[in-house]
């Protein structure tokens, strides 16, 4: 299979490392450890964004658009990487936010006031209806926006995570190494339906494994099937079911998104004092709990290799500083 690529603007700094984690691996007594870092992409921190937003950014400027507007939560590391990946280009940008406006100006939130990205709050409308209204507002100031769903996660974002696992095979195959597993967060689908696509496109034999963040395993398969078949189609390669392919372990939602518990401190302070490496508090550190556990509970053997794709989100820490050591 031989995709067509898109056209894509140049934002990220790639390939980015493939390291060993070998005081965690030795600390666990558990398999052989690699990560992925797209914390390393760059762009204001850097994060798995960056990625998709190479196709889109370079869509919208096709199109001819002047402002991207996109969602997420108060501390969404996507929404942080859009107002930056704006001011790179020049583009005007708006930022709907979940819920009420929010007093505490940290994290993500300074960094995206820092960038020069408008915020609107959701408050009772959804997200998308609140994107409507902003983009209904911009075109009659005579703009023309340009909507990114929640996560970059469509067809066009989608294809950035195809081509990360050419580069991840690439790097396999000069190191000479072999995965058994990959393990990430997943959440709005995106990158998991990218590196499902890619996998099967770049002939990658290794079980992947999302950590759903915030879904129901069954739902997240299914809007992860859907995207990847979908952005199959978009690359040019017919119809592929790869429903099949989707794996997602949804053991480790906690309390729900984006509240800290046990699981996701612990894997934040194990990995930054045992590698120097930092995670975030919703995403890679519950993905990264997860992992724990199964390594604890005896998933993998110690004869296997497992990467854990490092997704970013780190800026996001200052915003839970409470949740995660004592002051």
């Amino acid at each position: 299979m031989t995709p067509k690529y898109p056209d894509r603007v140049a934002i990220a700094h790639l390939p980015t490392p493939l390291e060993e984690m070998t005081r965690l691996s030795k600390h666990l007594s558990g398999p052989r450890l690699l990560i992925k870092r797209d914390d390393q992409t760059g762009l204001a921190t850097g994060g798995n964004k960056t990625r998709k937003l190479e196709f889109l950014v370079a869509d919208a400027l096709a199109q001819g658009c002047d402002y991207l507007i996109t969602t997420g939560a108060p501390q969404s590391n996507h929404c942080r990487q859009t107002a930056a990946a704006a001011a790179r280009f020049g583009l005007g940008c708006s930022l709907v936010l979940n819920g009420a406006e929010q007093t505490a100006v940290t994290g993500n939130l300074l960094l995206d006031q820092l960038l020069g990205a408008h915020l609107y709050w959701a408050g009772t409308r959804t997200r998308q209806e609140a994107m409507l209204d902003v983009a209904a507002e911009l075109r009659t100031m005579g703009h023309k926006p340009y909507i990114i769903p929640l996560g970059g996660s469509n067809v066009m974002g989608a294809t950035g995570y195809v081509k990360a696992m050419e580069e991840l095979t690439n790097q396999l195959q000069a190191e000479r190494l072999n995965v058994d597993f990959i393990v990430f967060a997943s959440s709005s689908g995106g990158t998991q339906a990218g590196l499902v696509l890619g996998a099967a496109i770049y002939d990658f034999h290794g079980q992947i494994i999302g950590v759903s963040v915030d879904h129901p395993a069954s739902d997240l398969q299914t809007s992860v099937a859907a995207l990847a078949t979908a952005t199959a189609t978009h690359l040019g390669l017919g119809t592929l079911s790869l429903a099949a392919r989707i794996d997602v372990n949804d053991d480790y939602l906690g309390e729900g998104y984006a509240i800290v518990g046990e699981t996701e401190r612990e894997a934040i302070q194990m990995v930054a004092q045992l590698e120097g490496i930092l995670l975030d508090p919703v995403y890679t550190g519950r993905a990264m709990g997860g992992l724990i556990d199964l390594i604890r509970w005896g998933a993998f053997t110690r004869g296997q290799t497992v990467l854990f794709w490092h997704t970013g989100g780190a800026a996001a820490l200052p915003a839970f500083a409470d949740k995660l050591v004592n002051i």
